[in-house]
């Protein structure tokens, strides 16, 4: 789906991945469930690009549901997969702690799961490499991704803003829609390591000048980015 000259988003408002389109390049943020791979090649088919177009693919953070199909695009077409030092372990299949799931509807909660299960998010395939990058890199990649660190989520949460798409990718680092109980609206993420300083994190979203605000679950969300920490807190209550 295109969102803007160079923003499309694959997947939907279950769990979302983006691509960022130049005439140089494709830089893909996410990689969402394994069956993703399907809507990548068809948004890249449908705009008249290939696999070879992706110059790499930046991950927001390590969690299985935004890794899907990256290890396939790193293995068959050479693409490289970024990731924040701290959450490198955890896209190679290390270690996630246990986090409580919080409050749940039984509706969104099956969704969730039953997308997840369409989309193959059961084969997971974790990265056997990766680049990794930290808080203020710019990428050489379309686009020059600069790298914003929002530890919380997990210890290497990222933002990679990009100016040519006036979009900030935030992963779950918020949500839009909670995949647990189907509130709509800027909130907390569920399954966050550390809910507090996730929250203290999005105050590094101000000032950036991006009004595509993007998560890894729920609709892009369109507004000022200086907005969003005080509205996610104000959703926490």
């Amino acid at each position: 789906m295109r969102l803007g000259p160079h923003l499309h988003l694959i997947g939907n408002d279950i769990v979302a991945a983006y691509l960022v389109v130049t005439p140089e390049g494709i830089t893909v943020i996410d990689a969402g469930l394994p069956g993703h791979w399907h809507d990548l090649t068809a948004e890249l088919e449908g705009i008249g690009r290939t696999p070879a177009d992706v110059k790499g693919l930046v991950l927001t953070h390590g969690d299985s549901d935004h890794i899907g199909f990256a290890e396939r695009l790193r293995r068959e077409h050479g693409v490289p997969v970024y990731v924040h030092a701290a959450d490198a372990d955890r896209a190679r299949g290390g270690d996630k702690p246990n986090t409580p799931m919080g409050p749940m509807r039984l509706g969104p909660t099956f969704g969730f799961f039953a997308y997840a299960l369409r989309k193959r998010g059961w084969r997971t395939e974790h990265l056997t490499e990766v680049v990794e990058i930290g808080d203020g890199d710019v990428l050489d990649l379309p686009g020059a991704p600069r790298v914003i660190g929002l530890p919380g989520h997990s210890p290497g949460s990222i933002a990679p803003h990009v100016p040519i798409a006036d979009a900030l990718f935030v992963g779950d680092a918020l949500t839009t829609r909670h995949v647990l109980t189907g509130r709509l609206g800027l909130q907390p993420a569920p399954f966050t390591d550390e809910p507090d300083r996730a929250l203290i994190s999005l105050d590094r979203l101000a000032g950036l000048g991006a009004s595509w605000v993007l998560p890894g679950h729920g609709a892009p969300w369109q507004g000022s980015a200086d907005e969003v920490a005080a509205a996610v807190r104000a959703a926490r209550g």
